[in-house]
């Protein structure tokens, strides 16, 4: 009987995000599509003055536009399937559909500490290599230091939901999530998930990790450069400023997401949508902000811009 049950695996599964709270479940529709409109709205706008001002063609302005980039496509992967389940209750999602969702999902957002990890290179070369930074910045210079990120990325985003895949899902095909996240997947097997579970938590952990210390190393040894040079650079200090403003509150929720599922604790499983949600939707609303009031030169383009319409 075992046997016969582990060989039968769902076809479809079931995202119960936000199940606890039955009939007001509808009135989530709201926050969470004002928050789609101004990440769509804020990534998209912030993204056209990078592209139309010539000024801002510089390699920290492009990375913050691919950052941009990113916000705009990641919200779209799963907000209108969940804004959809609150109105009308269609939380049907199929199993080759939860898969690539899940690998977009994972794969995307694995790109935004990274993208902060080539802010960081950059103002260490700005900062602490002044005079050789058109030559590390250069494209082919510049390379070296994005293939290996990427490729690890998609190292570390593939094993884990390949071997996801393999599974049979005969527990259950009902997910208490807003969108299919590879462990939670994991979790409604029936087969022996050792393996998955100690290559997920390497994977969702050693991507972030690995670059938040790098950063964290690249702006020490700044901060030292500006202290050792005896002037107050407010710019630089401006700008690093801003990068931890967003590292900060990225991993933040990001830990939060992972954790909740992932040890005991008293936190609803509504709270747990809410985190993991939050995680991927809130920074996608709060970078563009921060970037666009904090970042001079995007500040002065969009004053710029506004005056000459």
């Amino acid at each position: 009987m075992q046997y016969l049950r582990r060989n039968f695996s769902h076809t479809d599964f079931v995202l119960n995000g936000f199940s606890e709270l039955a009939e007001w479940r509808p009135f989530l529709f709201l926050p969470f599509f004002i928050m789609f409109l101004i990440s769509l709205a804020a990534n998209s706008f912030l993204l056209f003055i990078i592209i139309s001002q010539k000024s801002l063609h510089k390699p920290m302005f492009i990375l913050i536009g691919l950052m941009s980039g990113l916000m705009v496509i990641l919200p779209v992967l799963f907000v209108p399937n969940m804004l959809l389940s609150f109105l009308f209750n269609l939380r049907g999602i199929s199993l080759v559909g939860c898969f690539v969702q899940m690998f977009c999902i994972h794969f995307i957002s694995s790109f935004q500490s990274t993208i902060l990890m080539w802010m960081a290179l950059d103002r260490y070369f700005a900062i602490c290599t002044p005079l050789h930074y058109h030559k590390y910045m250069s494209v082919l210079s510049f390379l070296k230091f994005v293939v290996a990120p990427v490729l690890r990325n998609i190292i570390m985003i593939t094993v884990p939901i390949s071997l996801a895949g393999k599974l049979s899902y005969c527990r259950s095909n009902v997910l208490e999530h807003c969108f299919c996240e590879c462990m939670a997947v994991v979790q409604l097997s029936c087969g022996d998930t050792s393996v998955n579970n100690v290559v997920g938590l390497l994977a969702l952990f050693s991507i972030p990790t690995t670059d938040f210390l790098f950063i964290i190393t690249s702006y020490v040894i700044i901060f030292v450069t500006v202290y050792k040079s005896g002037t107050l650079n407010v710019k630089v200090l401006n700008t690093c400023l801003t990068h931890i403003i967003v590292m900060s509150v990225s991993l933040t929720f990001a830990l939060l997401a992972f954790l909740s599922y992932r040890i005991r604790n008293n936190i609803s499983l509504s709270g747990r949508a809410f985190f993991s949600t939050m995680y991927l939707l809130f920074p996608s609303c709060f970078n563009p902000i921060i970037y666009g009031i904090r970042t001079k030169e995007i500040k002065r383009s969009i004053i710029r811009l506004a005056v000459k319409k």
